[in-house]
């Protein structure tokens, strides 16, 4: 089964994308992860990625495409992903969607982390506060700041996608405000009712 998390920058979709890793075996294709990983590389590719993140952009098509198709056809995928933070656009997912019908492979569920973006907000300050606390340095796309230009963004181009999954019938919405162990429940039932 293919799945979706959906929601705003912070939402804990990575958190609830670990935990379906952890229960279902299915892998986390975070390509935040996979981009961030190019740039602590130091490529030429992880350095234009870099400077897109920083600034709360979003990377290419093109490039994010690329990089799924080449970790989807790995053997772990073969019973189904969990999709973090990606598709965000109309048009990845009619790309995700054309790469996916080429390996006879589709999106299952789209499951949307539904939060309040102020909440979010003061998240990302704490997590700036404990990182410094303990000695260390923020990442540069993850500051207050950063994240209120990351919501602009998500509400102009990554917000339309419910409407494009939702006429599939794909979409379920889940209380992200709700504890982890609570939303790890939704999201359990949700999937389980989708079989």
């Amino acid at each position: 089964m293919n799945i979706v998390l959906f929601g705003p920058p912070g939402a804990g979709k990575g958190t609830q994308a670990k935990i379906l890793t952890e229960q279902r075996g299915w892998p986390q294709l975070s390509t935040g992860d996979m981009l961030r990983a190019a740039v602590k590389a130091g490529t030429p590719l992880g350095k234009q990625v870099e400077a897109i993140l920083t600034k709360g952009e979003l990377v290419t098509d093109a490039i994010v495409v690329g990089i799924i198709a080449e970790r989807i056809d790995q053997a772990d995928c073969r019973d189904g992903a969990v999709f973090d933070g990606f598709p965000r656009t109309i048009a990845q997912a009619e790309a995700l969607d054309g790469m996916l019908a080429e390996r006879a492979k589709k999106i299952d569920l789209v499951l949307e982390l539904k939060v309040d973006d102020q909440v979010l907000i003061q998240r990302a300050d704490q997590r700036v506060k404990e990182t410094v606390a303990k000695g260390g340095a923020p990442r540069s796309d993850d500051t207050p700041e950063t994240l209120k230009h990351r919501l602009s963004v998500y509400y102009k181009n990554t917000a339309p996608l419910l409407h494009f999954y939702g006429r599939q019938g794909k979409v379920v919405t889940i209380d992200g405000m709700a504890p982890i162990e609570a939303v790890t429940t939704a999201i359990a039932a949700a999937i389980d009712a989708h079989k």
